[in-house]
């Protein structure tokens, strides 16, 4: 025997979110119903995954204003990290993402450190453009002034 079941979301070697599949009733019964995976075919669930979907990209748009929002702050901010350095501007260690990620948290800017594509730590006084990727869509760059203390 086999049911025909609306997905709910993308199931890998199955099919995407909106489709209508057939699957044996073992399947559907006892993986995809009870994990909220699919539904049986009806009006209903239709109307359920519409609502499903445009709530999604409710969610989406607004992560994506949000992130946007967060580039112009950090673009504007400007973070100093005072640090003793030795001859020739060499740091005594390094400037670190979690330092950058704290200093910007002092200055009321929450941003997570993975967010800082900082590739190796910086070992030496200048300033440094550091890009920041805070959505798939969205990057901006920080400016990073490292001073002698």
């Amino acid at each position: 025997m086999s049911t025909e079941v609306l997905l709910l979301s993308n199931i890998k070697d199955l099919g995407a979110e909106g489709e209508v599949v057939t699957v044996a009733d073992g399947y559907a019964r006892n993986y995809l119903l009870p994990k909220n995976l699919g539904a049986p075919v009806t009006e209903a669930t239709r109307r359920r995954l519409a609502k499903l979907q445009a709530d999604r990209e409710n969610a989406v748009q607004l992560a994506l204003e949000a992130a946007q929002a967060m580039a112009a702050r950090v673009t504007e901010a400007s973070c100093t990290i005072a640090v003793k350095s030795g001859p020739d501007d060499k740091l005594f260690g390094s400037v670190t993402a979690q330092q950058i990620a704290e200093n910007l948290k002092a200055q009321g800017i929450a941003l997570d450190r993975h967010a800082l594509s900082l590739e190796e730590p910086i070992r030496e006084l200048g300033v440094f453009n550091v890009p920041v990727k805070l959505h798939p869509d969205v990057q901006a760059t920080l400016r990073v002034w490292v001073v002698e203390e």
